[in-house]
């Protein structure tokens, strides 16, 4: 008969705990692989600017132990037409007075004037759009510039005719061809994103052949993980990307529920996507950049919270805590 003494006891509870933690039994716990990748957080995740102004979100994202923050072009607030080389060089000062890299551009404005749209006004809205984000970019000293190519359908927008497939190709090369002149004088990279539920570059050997169809180095990919995690899987993408990947989205995804809209993006880890397979996979392509977690739903409460939360869950999972 086991009779335990409080020792015992002690014992067998740290034991649990060793369990729960992930280590296997009778073993201790296995130090986690640390990956060189840097930490990243998108602007969209702070309440900017209705409750925090651009200076605020870059300083907690400092605070939350980030490497980086990608900022986002719109048509008002401080990145946008409304303002020009002069704003965007003092933004650049702030972060780099709080000690903080910008990661990259990024914008919705690609949905509202998409590169490929059947309105031609649109279409040139959208081009000239797209070089003002890429100037943006030069100014705050960042070589990383989102490029959305094209879209078949855009399912959220009433507004948008489906595009046939070999027409919205044919546009989206004349417009990213278009761009690559002022991006090697910028020296900027356009990186093409996948989304997947625009209907166009739906496997990574299409993403693949475009990218490589303008023979620029300039032209890359943007990848994110959550956009295809419907019905395929970042890992698989990751290695036939291969080095055309630039810069990288942390988009943690869902397939628990049945809901295909911006609320099936979950805060970071607390979703379906094979992490540890998705970082091996990134380490075996030699992918040294920017890894930047994408929410669009700043908490509305406690918002400084998610922007914690998630610089912790990174530490997690590049090995920087344990």
């Amino acid at each position: 008969m086991f009779d335990p003494t409080r020792r015992d006891l002690f014992a067998l509870s740290a034991a649990a705990l060793g369990v729960a933690a992930g280590a296997a039994p009778g073993q201790p716990d296995a130090p986690r692989k640390k990956y060189p990748f840097k930490k990243s957080i998108n602007l969209w995740a702070f309440p900017y600017p209705e409750r925090m102004t651009l200076e605020q979100c870059l300083r907690l994202a400092k605070d939350a132990g980030f490497d980086g923050i990608e900022l986002n072009y719109d048509l008002d607030n401080d990145l946008s037409p409304k303002n020009g080389p002069k704003e965007f060089a003092a933004i650049r000062r702030t972060a780099e007075k709080v000690g903080i890299a910008v990661s990259g551009m990024c914008s919705f404005l690609f949905w509202p004037y998409p590169l490929t749209s059947n309105d031609p006004a649109k279409r040139a809205r959208g081009l000239e759009l797209a070089g003002k984000i890429a100037k943006c970019a030069h100014h705050l000293g960042t070589e990383n510039v989102l490029v959305v190519p094209g879209a078949v359908h855009i399912p959220w927008r009433t507004d948008h005719e489906p595009v046939p497939n070999d027409v919205c190709d044919k546009r989206a090369k004349e417009a990213v061809r278009s761009l690559i002149p002022a991006a090697e004088k910028l020296k900027v990279f356009l990186n093409m994103e996948n989304i997947f539920f625009n209907g166009y570059l739906m496997t990574p050997g299409e993403m693949n052949a475009f990218v490589d169809s303008f023979g620029s180095d300039r032209v890359r990919v943007h990848f994110d993980t959550g956009n295809i995690m419907m019905y395929q899987f970042p890992e698989h993408w990751i290695d036939q990307l291969g080095k055309r990947t630039k810069n990288v989205h942390l988009k943690e995804f869902t397939k628990k529920g049945t809901d295909v809209s911006l609320e099936a993006f979950r805060p970071l880890l607390d979703g379906t996507t094979n992490w540890p397979a998705v970082l091996e996979a990134f380490a075996r392509t030699g992918y040294e950049g920017y890894l930047t977690f994408e929410y669009f739903h700043p908490y509305p409460h406690y918002p400084e919270a998610l922007v914690y939360q998630t610089g912790d869950s990174l530490d997690r999972m590049l090995g920087r805590r344990g």
